[in-house]
């Protein structure tokens, strides 16, 4: 690999990330959702903050930029749809786009859907995507701006990486979200077993981030829309996913 990446919680529910170019000592953090968090975490690795990677507008994502930039003079990367929003931006950035962490490469993708400019962070050499609010373990972002057509074409484009990637999400929702997809569907042996193992590892403490794209191809309903058992178990006949993903985006909305 020719980045090491440090995860850790903050705020109620986050997870903040460093991502180091091994060749030059870059140092990114995809998003800011705590910035005294990634101070701390940086103190622990005694590295310094040279980028940000903001994937979105929301304040648990992009609320430590100004603190960050004062301190560190750190240069902001963030999404051209959602330029007027990033505070501190240097750098708006959009589909297919390339942005380089010292020697890394990381490739841009728009997916909207959670908020209309949202984007990801894909370091294919390194088998890698941050991909905040779109895609969960388990599950996918509410769609507060984006239609579900935008957010199955969204959640398309991360199907097609490689199976082995690691998706580094932005919270820890995946015992929740394990619930409600045993709802939807409900003869996945995978998921029953995943769902077991997931409970196990929050009870150590553990996180359940970050998982692979395999994982989720198994067992997330979100990707998993157009499955015909997924289909019977949400009523409909119909192949079409992005109605399949409607229904199922709008149980999760509704499960408690």
């Amino acid at each position: 690999m020719a980045i090491e990446i440090r995860q850790f919680p903050c705020l109620s529910d986050n997870y903040g990330y460093l991502v180091r170019d091994l060749d030059d000592g870059a140092v990114a953090a995809i998003d800011t959702p705590d910035a005294a968090a990634i101070n701390e975490a940086l103190s622990a690795s005694g590295w310094r903050l040279t980028h940000i990677f903001n994937t979105h507008w929301h304040p648990d994502h992009a609320g430590g930029n100004l603190a960050l930039k004062a301190q560190w003079g750190c240069r902001i990367i963030g999404p051209r749809g959602e330029a007027a929003k990033i505070p501190g931006l240097d750098d708006a950035v959009g589909e297919g786009d390339k942005v380089m962490l010292g020697q890394s490469r990381a490739l841009v993708r728009e997916t909207p859907g959670h908020t209309l400019g949202h984007i990801i962070f894909h370091f294919p050499d390194d088998g890698a995507a941050f991909v905040g609010d779109t895609i969960f373990a388990l599950g996918c972002g509410r769609l507060f701006e984006g239609t579900p057509l935008e957010m199955w074409t969204s959640l398309s484009k991360i199907a097609a990486m490689a199976p082995a990637t690691k998706l580094y999400c932005a919270h820890e929702y995946t015992q929740a979200n394990a619930r409600f997809a045993l709802t939807v569907d409900p003869a996945n042996e995978k998921l029953k077993r995943r769902a077991e193992a997931i409970a196990q590892a929050r009870a150590r403490g553990e996180p359940t981030v970050p998982s692979t794209l395999a994982e989720e191809l198994a067992t997330n309903p979100f990707l998993r829309a157009a499955d015909a058992g997924v289909l019977a178990a949400v009523g409909l006949s119909s192949g079409d996913p992005v109605a399949a993903f409607a229904e199922i985006r709008r149980r999760k909305d509704n499960f408690r």
